[in-house]
C-alpha cells in the first residue's frame, strides 16, 4: 500500500493478547485515515449505548496517509472513543512525533479493547510489541512519565501517555504525546485511565512509501512556499503563536469574558501573543515536518518559576480573560500545570469561570469551595488548576466540568457549554457563524470542527482572502458546511488544520493522491469529510443527541452584548440552522435522510 503501512494492532487489555490485522482498504478508501477511518472502525465495533467508563468501550489511536511523510505539517493522528465529558463520538487530534513514530513502527493505528486489571504501556518497538508493567509509573506526571520510558528504552523512543487527570478519570483528561502535545478535548484521557492504559511508547524505523514520489514531493513543496509565502502561516503563528489572536478577537468584539457575561476585555493586551514573547518565550517550536513553528516554549521566573510549553490562545483565554484574570505569568503556570497533569485547559479555565460567577451570584459559598473564588484571582486559578487535575477538595467536583457542576448547584444555565462541553474562545454572538459551528459540532462546543473565524475575523478561506461580515447571518451556513467537510478531509489525513489559512483543498488533494494512488478528485475528496461528519452524527443520533441538543447556552441566544463592537448582538440560531440541515440534507429534525445516506454509501448504517 502506499501512504500506508498495512497494519493494524489490536491490543485486548482483558487478556493481555496483541494481533496484528491487515488495513481495512476499503475503510481507508472510503474515510481517509486518522478521524475518519478511526471513527469508522469504532462504530463497526461498538455499541451506541456503551458507558464510556466500560470495558466494551473501546479505545483507538489512528494515523493518517500523510502521517509521517513529508508532506507539510504531517505530524498528526486522533484519539477515538466515546467521550465522557460529553457521551458524543469523540476524536481528538495531537501533533508532535508520536503519530509519525507510530506509522514508522509499521502501524496505521492501535485498537484498544478492553480493561486491564492493573497500570500497563503498551511497548511498541518496531515488529517487537509487549504490554508492560506500568505500576512504577501510576501516579506521575506527564514529563516523568515520558523521561522515565525514555531512560529506560532509549532516546528514540515516543511517547503518548497519560497523567494523574486521566488516572483520577477528570472527565475532561486529555492524553499528551512529546510531553506537551495533546489530544485535549472530550475525555480522551479519562477513557485511557479507566483502561489502566498508562501510556504507549514506541520506536519505528521504517520509512513510508507513496506512489508517486517526484510528484508526491512537487505537491509538498508548493504546499510548503504557499505556507510560507502566506502572513498568517509564514509570519504571524511563527512570532507570536496562536496568541496572536488575543488582541485581533478582542478587537472586534468577541472575546468571552466574565464567564460570557461581556465580549470584550480591557486588560486582553497583558495576556496576548505580543506579551507572551516579550516576558517569557525562549522559542517558537514546531510538530513533526512543521514549517510553521506556533508551539510556544516558555519559562517563568520569580513566584511561579517553571518551564514548559504554551499557553496557546485557546488556554490563555480559558485561564486569562473568561475568569477576568491578567496575570500572565499565573496564566502560563495554570497552563504548564494542565499539561503535566493531562488535562484540557478550555475545559478547566471555563469552569473555573463558571465556578466565580456562580460564586459571585451566591450560588457557591466558601463553605463548598473551602474559600472564596473572585474573579481576577490568580492565586486561586492556580490553585484549583491543581486541584482538579488531582480531584482534591472542591476540585473534585470542577473535574466534572462546568455543566455537571452548574447542574449540582442548580443553575446549569451558567455552564457556557454545547453538549456539555465548554466553547473556546470566540463569542457566537459577536461572530454568528462560530455560533452556527458550536451548535452543529459533532463532539459538543469545539471550534476545530469547521475554523469560521477564519473567514467572519481573519478574512481567510483555503488560503484565500474571503471576508464575511462577522454580524450577518447570510451565507454562513453553506460556509460551515464546506469548513466542516474540509476539517474532516484535514483531520483524516494526518496534517495540521493550521494548514488550510495558506492552502485549500486543491494543494491537499494534490499531496493525498500523489501519496496514496487513490484517483479521487478534489469534489470526491470533500464528499469523502460530508461522510464522515454524516456517520459522527449518525452515531450520535444512536446515542439519544436530538434537534434539542444542537443549540448554545440561554445567554448566547437571549443576552445581549453589553458592550463594545457588538454591543447588542445575541446569535441568530434559528435562522441560521434550519438553512443548515437543508444543505445538509437533513430534514427537520437534523436527521439526515435516506436520499443522503445513499448519496454518502452510508445507507447500511
Amino acid at each position: 500500500m502506499n501512504g500506508w503501512m498495512g497494519t493494524i494492532l489490536r491490543v485486548n487489555l482483558t487478556d493481555g493478547t496483541i494481533t496484528k490485522e491487515k488495513l481495512n482498504q476499503k475503510f481507508a478508501k472510503q474515510y481517509i485515515g486518522a478521524r475518519g477511518l478511526g471513527t469508522k472502525y469504532y462504530i463497526e465495533e461498538v455499541k451506541p449505548d456503551v458507558d464510556a467508563f466500560s470495558p466494551e468501550n473501546n479505545l483507538i489511536f489512528m494515523t493518517g496517509p500523510l502521517t509521517g511523510t513529508f508532506a507539510t505539517s504531517g505530524s498528526r493522528y486522533n484519539v477515538v472513543t466515546k467521550g465522557p465529558l460529553t457521551g458524543t463520538i469523540a476524536a481528538s487530534n495531537s501533533g508532535g512525533t508520536f503519530g509519525p513514530e507510530l506509522k514508522m513502527a509499521g502501524y496505521d493505528g492501535i485498537i484498544f479493547e478492553g480493561k486491564s486489571d492493573k497500570p500497563v504501556y503498551l511497548l511498541i518497538e518496531d515488529d517487537k510489541v509487549s504490554l508492560e508493567d506500568a505500576s512504577g509509573l501510576w501516579g506521575k506526571a506527564v514529563p516523568e512519565t515520558t523521561d522515565t520510558l525514555v531512560a529506560k528504552h532509549g532516546n528514540d523512543i515516543k511517547v503518548s501517555c497519560i497523567g494523574p487527570a486521566g488516572e483520577k478519570k477528570v472527565l475532561f483528561a486529555g492524553v499528551m504525546n512529546d510531553k506537551n502535545r495533546a489530544a485535549g478535548r472530550t475525555g480522551v484521557g479519562a477513557v485511557m485511565g479507566d483502561k489502566n492504559l498508562k501510556a504507549v511508547a514506541v520506536m519505528g524505523t521504517r520509512s513510508i512509501r507513496v506512489a508517486e514520489p517526484e510528484a508526491f514531493i512537487a505537491a509538498c513543496r508548493d504546499a510548503r512556499q504557499k505556507l510560507k509565502a502566506h502572513p498568517v502561516t509564514g509570519t504571524g503563528l511563527g512570532v507570536y503563536g496562536t496568541e496572536i489572536l488575543v488582541n485581533i478577537v478582542n478587537g472586534v468584539g468577541g472575546f468571552p469574558t466574565q464567564n460570557w457575561q461581556e465580549a470584550t476585555y480591557d486588560k486582553a493586551d497583558d495576556t496576548g501573543g505580543e506579551a507572551l514573547v516579550e516576558k517569557y518565550l525562549i522559542r517558537p517550536k514546531g510538530c513533526f515536518g512543521c514549517n510553521m513553528g506556533c508551539g510556544r516554549l516558555t519559562k517563568l521566573n520569580g513566584k511561579y518559576d517553571d518551564i514548559g510549553e504554551g499557553p496557546e490562545y485557546e488556554a490563555a483565554w480559558a485561564l486569562g480573560g473568561d475568569c477576568r484574570i491578567n496575570d500572565l505569568a499565573a496564566i502560563t503556570k495554570a497552563n504548564f500545570i494542565c499539561n503535566e497533569l493531562g488535562m484540557d485547559p478550555i475545559t478547566l479555565g471555563s469552569t473555573i469561570a463558571c465556578a466565580m460567577e456562580l460564586y459571585d451570584k451566591g450560588f457557591l459559598t466558601e463553605k463548598d469551595l473551602g474559600g472564596p473564588l473572585n474573579w481576577g484571582d490568580a492565586d486561586a486559578l492556580v490553585d484549583f488548576t491543581m486541584k482538579t487535575g488531582m480531584r482534591e477538595g472542591f476540585g473534585d467536583v470542577m473535574a466534572l466540568g462546568s455543566y455537571r457542576m452548574a447542574e449540582k448547584y442548580g443553575h446549569p444555565e451558567l455552564s457556557m457549554t454545547v453538549k456539555k462541553q465548554e466553547m473556546p474562545a470566540y463569542d457566537g454572538r459577536a461572530i454568528q457563524g462560530i455560533g452556527l459551528n458550536y451548535a452543529t459540532s459533532n463532539r459538543g462546543g469545539c471550534h476545530v470542527r469547521g475554523y469560521m473565524i477564519s473567514t467572519e475575523v481573519l478574512g481567510i478561506a483555503g488560503g484565500q482572502p474571503h471576508k464575511m461580515d462577522q454580524f450577518a447571518t447570510e451565507g454562513k451556513a453553506a460556509m460551515l458546511k464546506i469548513f466542516q467537510d474540509l476539517t474532516g478531509v484535514v483531520d483524516s489525513s494526518g496534517i495540521c488544520l493550521f494548514t488550510v489559512f495558506g492552502i485549500g483543498l486543491p494543494e491537499i488533494a494534490a499531496m493525498y493522491r500523489t501519496a496514496t494512488g487513490e484517483t479521487l478528485t478534489d469534489e470526491e475528496l470533500l464528499k469523502a469529510g460530508d461522510r464522515i461528519w454524516n456517520m459522527e452524527k449518525l452515531y450520535n443520533l444512536k446515542c439519544g443527541f436530538t434537534k434539542a441538543d444542537d443549540t448554545l447556552p440561554p445567554r448566547l441566544l437571549y443576552e445581549p452584548i453589553p458592550d463594545g463592537p457588538a454591543k447588542g448582538k445575541v446569535n441568530e440560531l434559528d435562522v441560521m440552522l434550519k438553512e443548515y440541515y437543508e444543505l445538509r440534507g437533513w430534514d427537520e429534525n437534523g436527521i439526515p435522510t435516506p436520499d443522503k445516506l445513499k448519496d454518502l454509501d452510508l445507507a447500511e448504517n
